[in-house]
Parts: structure tokens; C-alpha cells; sequence
């Protein structure tokens, strides 16, 4: 699984970034696409419009916005496809908000992390022994029928 960091889009872009995502909604403002330096905007990824609305970077409603966001996200189908991109070495989660600790892509690395600790490794789970095969009853025998030639 690849190492998530989270980084405001507006800070310089590092070497160290590795895959950079951006995870917002909106394109921050006042922000080229070079300065960004973007390998992927997965608007999907974000809050619904309406959650995000409602939330308004109060942090005081942050736990409750948590809460509704985490839900959307394990019924987001954007999520599955996203993970494919967490086989790499580091992704990092770009965001545009002011508030470093009460935003929506620390819940998002929260959820996305938890995710790779609950899907099952590559090797196969041990199984216990299949128990013995039970022997079926034989069937009754046919009877055979003879059939007398017409003469």
C-alpha cells in the first residue's frame, strides 16, 4: 500500500510528493494547472456539494461532517476505482481549505487507510481441513427389462 500524505495544493509541489491528487471539488482558485502540478483531480473523491455546503469549514460541525462523509464514502464507487492508484509508492492528498486539521481530505486518507487495513493480503487465508466427503447411498439397482423380438 502506498504511504498517503495530505498537502494543501497551494504549497510548493515537492519531489517527495510522489502521485499528487488533487481531492476537491471545486478548482482552487487563483491556482494554474502548472502550479498544481496535478497528476490526477478526482472531484469524485470529494464531499457532496450539500455536506460540503452545510459543513462551511466550521470546525465545530467538523464531527458531525465526518461522520455524513465517511458514510458517503463507503457508498462512493469513485473510492474502489481510486484505490488502484494506492499501489503506488506515496500518494498525496491535495486540498485547498485554510484549516489544516478540520478538512475533508484528512478524513478521506483516515478512510482511505483503514480500507487497505481491512481488505484481505494477497495470500490466501488459511482454511480449516474440508471435512471428510460424506458417501452417498448407493442407488437401487434397475431392474432390466428383456424384449422379446417380434417373430
Amino acid at each position: 500500500m502506498a504511504v498517503i500524505a495530505i498537502k494543501r495544493v497551494y504549497d510548493p509541489p515537492a519531489t517527495g510528493d510522489g502521485y499528487r491528487v488533487l481531492v476537491d471539488r471545486l478548482w482552487p482558485r487563483g491556482l494554474t494547472k502548472e502550479a498544481a502540478a496535478l497528476d490526477l483531480w478526482a472531484k469524485d473523491l470529494a464531499p457532496s456539494p450539500d455536506l460540503r455546503k452545510e459543513f462551511n469549514h466550521q470546525p465545530e460541525r467538523f464531527a458531525e461532517f465526518r461522520h455524513h462523509y465517511l458514510g458517503e464514502l463507503s457508498k462512493n464507487p469513485a473510492v474502489a476505482a481510486f484505490r488502484a492508484e494506492l499501489k503506488r509508492r506515496k500518494v498525496t492528498l491535495l486540498y485547498g481549505a485554510h484549516d489544516r486539521v478540520n478538512n475533508h481530505a484528512v478524513v478521506l486518507a483516515e478512510f482511505l487507510r483503514k480500507g487497505a487495513e481491512s481488505t484481505p493480503a494477497k495470500k490466501p487465508a488459511r482454511r480449516s481441513p474440508k471435512p471428510a466427503a460424506r458417501k452417498k447411498p448407493a442407488a437401487p439397482a434397475r431392474k432390466k427389462t428383456v424384449r422379446k423380438k417380434p417373430r
